[in-house]
Parts: C-alpha cells; sequence; structure tokens
C-alpha cells in the first residue's frame, strides 16, 4: 500500500531565497513533515538532478516520502517517490507507464471534472484546490473552497490533498472538509522558522482527524 502523507511541504526558492531547498526540506521534517515536494519550475536539469538526489537521501534517513513537481525525468534520474503532475503536465497514465506502478503519482485538480480525470487516469491521490486566495501560484484557477473540497472528498475515493492559501488557521476547517491532508508553500517556505511553522501545522491537523478510511 502506499503511504500518501497528511503534510505535503513544497520546497520554493522564488518566493524566498533564505533558504535552498535542502535547508527547507530538512526543516520541515525536523517539524513533522513526511511528504516533501522539490518545485522548481526554471533551471538547468542536471542542477534539478543533483539537488533532488540530495533531497532522496535525506527523505531516506528520516522516512519522509519525495515528490518530484512536475519533472518526470528528474524524478527518474534521481529516483524520486514519485512525481505530483498538473492538467497541463506530463499526462498522468504516460507517467504511470514510465514510472511503474510502485512509485506516487499525484494530480491536480481545480474542479470536480479534473478530479474525476486524474482518478480515471491513475492518480494515486488528488491535490485539489486552491482552496483559499494563494499568491504562491501566479496561475493558480480561481478558488475552490470548502464546499467544492467536501464535494470532492465525497465524490472521489482517493486522498485528496488540499492546497492553496492553507495556514495554521484555517487548517482545522480544511481537515473537518474531510481533506486526507495539506499541501503549503508559503505557510513554511516563507516564515522566519520554518521548522516551527512546520510543527504548527501538524498541530494544526491534529486539531481534528480526517474523515474517510483511506490508509
Amino acid at each position: 500500500m502506499k503511504q500518501i502523507g497528511r503534510l505535503h511541504v513544497l520546497t520554493d526558492t522564488v518566493l524566498q531565497s533564505r533558504f535552498s531547498h535542502l535547508e527547507l526540506a530538512r526543516l520541515a521534517i525536523k517539524g513533522g513533515a513526511n511528504t516533501i515536494q522539490f518545485r522548481q519550475k526554471v533551471g538547468a536539469t542536471r542542477e534539478m538532478i543533483e539537488i533532488v538526489r540530495k533531497l532522496k537521501r535525506l527523505c531516506l534517513e528520516s522516512g519522509a516520502t519525495l515528490v518530484v513537481n512536475d519533472r518526470v525525468d528528474v524524478a527518474i534520474a534521481a529516483e524520486a517517490d514519485g512525481v505530483h503532475l498538473g492538467q497541463d503536465d506530463f499526462p498522468i497514465p504516460l507517467a504511470r507507464k514510465v514510472l511503474g506502478e510502485s512509485r506516487i503519482i499525484g494530480g491536480s485538480a481545480a474542479t470536480l471534472e479534473e478530479a474525476q480525470k486524474c482518478l480515471a487516469e491513475g492518480a494515486d491521490y488528488i491535490g485539489f484546490g486552491p482552496v483559499y486566495p494563494t499568491a504562491s501560484k501566479a496561475d493558480a484557477d480561481p478558488v475552490t473552497g470548502i464546499k467544492l473540497l467536501k464535494k470532492a472528498v465525497e465524490a472521489i475515493p482517493l486522498p485528496i490533498i488540499a492546497i492553496g492559501g492553507i495556514n495554521v488557521e484555517n487548517a482545522p476547517e480544511v481537515m473537518r472538509a474531510g481533506a486526507w491532508g495539506i499541501a503549503v508553500i508559503s505557510a513554511v517556505c516563507c516564515q522566519e522558522d520554518p521548522e516551527q511553522a512546520t510543527r504548527a501545522l501538524c498541530k494544526a491537523l491534529q486539531a481534528k482527524t480526517s474523515r474517510g478510511n483511506h490508509a
């Protein structure tokens, strides 16, 4: 059974430049994150592979899961645990073909139709949102809101990872809506103390246990 974590921290060096991908991952894991997602939209592929290989070693040592955003080639080269793919990224069925059945594949969805598509194409989990307004993604879809998140949870028999504008204050509401977990960027990466910020998010998640039977 694939282990889909409840707290996904996306590493980012565009919104902030104080910490490297590796430093952010180390701090987030110390704070309790169980999934690290490497997110870098531009740059040399060779450099990305080097960074992700270091992240993989760190995640292996700590028992965390490592997912690469968008870049299937980088995930393969660095032997990451999986990939997360947007609607316009590498097609999920092709990713499954090259990655195999054992790797985790997450898909992004902003509507029930997109979530159904991810399910039909073989995703292991769905990143659903943006639930709240977010400044972390310039091309973010319109806000989905809590009501649509609830509908996605009820309609899709996969772990739903809520994303978009999630923080310590609203994380319990997201979990009460039935989300399996959350994915964050600025709520950790852009904070003064990413480790403490992650720890606070973990506590917020535990304030309300998720509904559902996903394991």
